[in-house]
């Protein structure tokens, strides 16, 4: 048994439930087949099947009742209806078990008419009382590492000695995934169910625990409790295990409750992909890609940079993989005339050496010629060097001269110490067993480029974050956005926390604000104020040359709540979107992203959890595709970053302060100029 890390205890103790040296078993049909796989799988602690009328399951005595254990089970698995479940739960807690798998369903996730499934729930959660428990409606827990499965039908794994722990809400999903034949070494697998009592990011941490555990991989359709998820990520920082996740999901409701842009690009689902990524916590986005990371990860860890290599001896190969970077935050370094010469030296002048390398068949099958050529190459001294292999299917072919390439790579890898990873272009080319000879000597095997590049390129994104300072903890805030302010409130608002907007003045009537806009250098810009999307209503007018032409735009507007004009601002080298929503779960999110009227067309942002770094925002304006207008595009000036950094950092500052009333905030544009960064227009919905 693996001692728990010394760490800050959390709010339950889960060792006895997930590491047991003692099992009970609960109910009949579900119950035999509990005490099957435990046996299948040689747990070597005791087993007491309970069951008030059978005499034995599999060969092992029954016990009646609860009552008549011999002792208090370390674990149990509880396959009984929903009614017997709660007294089963509250029998266990009453006599110091250390905790329980409950099976059945019909509670919080259903409701039959007779008894809200909520309300039996909350019965649960009471009998268990500080009794750790797993589900209700879950298929329960399997430990690899120690045999000890709650765990009621078959499953592909096997006993392992070390590995990584998946968890997920779906226990058919969970099925499948140890059904894999990827040569992932599973310490864990646990369904949460429900997770009446205990989340999925506390289950997590207990796997982490476990020094036997490499990593962690998590299959998320919601995150409950994001504090619970914060404390994860710190455990998992500490102790230097990455954790993965794979998404599903996405809040169309969320979206709905929204009445300006932002929603439509940081719903939901953006802000939880946001919130992970804070956290150093990966999310990809497929089941093939949350594998083959989670395999990189338990056997090389987390990516100290993003420059790899490729070697292959095929062009069209290497062709492949210089593509396959294409959109990634991966790069394929050139390397130097230093470092291409004892490459050169080894293939000979035929081959040119570059990276992508293709070092071609001429040393095909001459283990001493690869072993140098590829120690030479890694060599160079790259975050990682991937070696392309497709082995022949053995049912039809051989794989004899496959040998002296194995065999070079894993010579290599000793004599330079590299991080190498061998995959294979089809994933069905990387047999399960080459997977576990390359881990014995600390190369990952991986199935299909796509996947390994999106492997390569999460590992170094748990880097970069666990290198720089810990996350703060998300903005969470309590404005319901009752009321939405009109366009000079919202500006006044933003204005009072350092936002620059354009000067401006108000008239209640056409001839009010004719009259007040002769204080203003034109041309100006008119605007109805109280009506959203002003644009597509034709509430706006621009380039007014005179008091009377912006009285005649004004008259000629629909009815809002008054009218605005404001000093046009000029030179402006891209407009961007600020927005802010609250999001019910994982807080306040703000959106980076091109502006303008053509905001959802473009689809061009980034979303960020508040609170954001200076760093983080202007990481964010460096991915967007408008970012080259930004810095300058063809010998034009480009935009006062500083500047637009603060006005980004000053919207921060106000969502801060008014968090809790805020619900929705957005700048639509915010124009960006050589000179500054001004509020053109704004949205702000907060409570009475």
């Amino acid at each position: 048994m693996s001692e728990a890390v010394d760490m800050a205890p959390g709010p339950r103790n889960l060792s006895r439930l997930f590491r047991p040296r003692s099992i009970a078993v609960i109910g009949g049909g579900w119950g035999l087949a509990v005490v099957e796989q435990c046996l299948k799988m040689g747990f070597e602690g005791p087993i007491w099947p309970v069951h008030p009328k059978r005499e034995e399951m599999h060969g092992i005595p029954c016990i009646p009742s609860i009552e008549d254990l011999p002792e208090p089970p370390d674990a149990t698995f509880i396959g009984v209806n929903r009614h017997l479940t709660v007294e089963a739960v509250a029998a266990l807690s009453r006599m110091g078990a250390g905790g329980a798998v409950c099976f059945a369903s019909g509670f919080a996730e259903a409701e039959d008419g007779r008894e809200a499934g909520a309300d039996l729930q909350a019965r649960l959660v009471a009998a268990a009382g500080d009794m750790p428990i797993v589900g209700p409606n879950c298929y329960g827990m399997i430990n690899y590492l120690d045999g000890a499965l709650l765990w009621p039908d078959q499953h592909g794994g096997r006993r392992e000695e070390k590995g990584v722990a998946l968890l997920t809400q779906s226990g058919n999903m969970l099925i499948n995934l140890t059904m894999q034949a990827r040569g992932l070494p599973l310490a864990y697998c646990i369904a949460a169910g429900n997770q009446a009592q205990t989340g999925l990011a506390e289950m997590a941490m207990a796997c982490l625990d476990d020094e036997r555990v490499s990593a962690v991989g998590l299959h998320i359709e919601g995150v409950g409790d994001v504090r619970a998820f914060e404390a994860l990520a710190a455990r998992a920082r500490a102790l230097r295990k990455p954790v993965v996740a794979v998404k599903v999901g996405r809040s169309a409701e969320a979206q709905a409750a929204m009445v300006s842009h932002t929603a439509s690009l940081s719903g939901g689902d953006a802000a939880a992909r946001a919130f992970l990524k804070r956290l150093a916590i990966p999310c990809l986005d497929s089941l093939p890609e949350f594998l083959e990371t989670l395999k990189l990860l338990h056997v090389l860890g987390p990516m100290p940079g993003r420059e790899i290599a490729s070697i292959s001896c095929s062009g069209g190969e290497a062709g492949l993989m210089a593509d396959a970077v294409v959109g990634r935050r991966l790069r394929y370094r050139p390397m130097t005339v230093a470092e291409k010469a004892p490459v050169t030296e080894v293939l000979g002048p035929l081959v040119t050496v570059a990276n992508p390398l293709d070092y071609h068949t001429f040393i095909w099958g001459d283990e001493a010629r690869m072993t140098a050529a590829f120690t030479a190459m890694l060599q160079a001294g790259f975050d990682a060097s991937v070696f392309v292999l497709d082995f022949p299917r053995l049912d039809r072919c051989t794989d004899a001269s496959w040998h002296a390439a194995v065999e070079g790579i894993k010579g290599a890898q000793r004599a330079t110490g590299a991080r190498v990873v061998v995959t294979a272009s089809l994933g069905e080319n990387m047999p399960e067993a080459r997977v576990a000879e390359f881990a014995a000597s600390g190369i990952a095997g991986l199935h299909g480029v796509t996947e390994t590049m999106a492997a390569l390129e999460a590992a170094a994104d748990v880097a970069v974050v666990w290198d720089g300072p810990a996350p703060a903890p998300v903005l969470l805030g309590g404005g319901a956005g009752t009321r939405t302010l009109d366009e000079a409130a919202a500006k006044a608002l933003l204005a009072k926390y350092g936002v620059t907007v354009p000067r401006g003045v108000g008239g209640a009537t056409p001839e009010e604000l004719g009259a007040a806009s002769a204080a203003l250098a034109f041309p100006v810009a008119v605007k109805a104020l109280g009506l959203a999307h002003k644009t597509e209503a034709g509430a706006v007018k621009l380039g007014l040359g005179d008091a009377a032409a912006v009285r005649d735009a004004a008259s000629a507007m629909p009815a809002g709540s008054g009218f605005l004009a404001e000093e046009m601002v000029a030179g402006a080298v891209a407009e961007l979107i600020v927005g802010v929503v609250r999001d019910p779960v994982y807080g306040f999110a703000m959106t980076l992203g091109a502006g303008g009227v053509l905001t959802e067309m473009l689809a061009d942002s980034a979303t960020l959890l508040l609170p954001a770094t200076e760093r983080e925002v202007r990481a964010a304006l460096d991915g967007l595709r408008v970012a080259p207008l930004l810095r300058g595009y063809r010998g034009k000036p480009g935009a006062d970053m500083d500047a637009l950094v603060a006005a980004i950092m000053a919207v921060q500052d106000c969502v801060t302060a008014e968090a809790d009333r805020l619900a929705e905030l957005e700048i639509n544009p915010l124009m960006a100029t050589p000179a500054g960064a001004v509020a053109v227009d704004a949205l702000i919905r907060m409570e009475d």
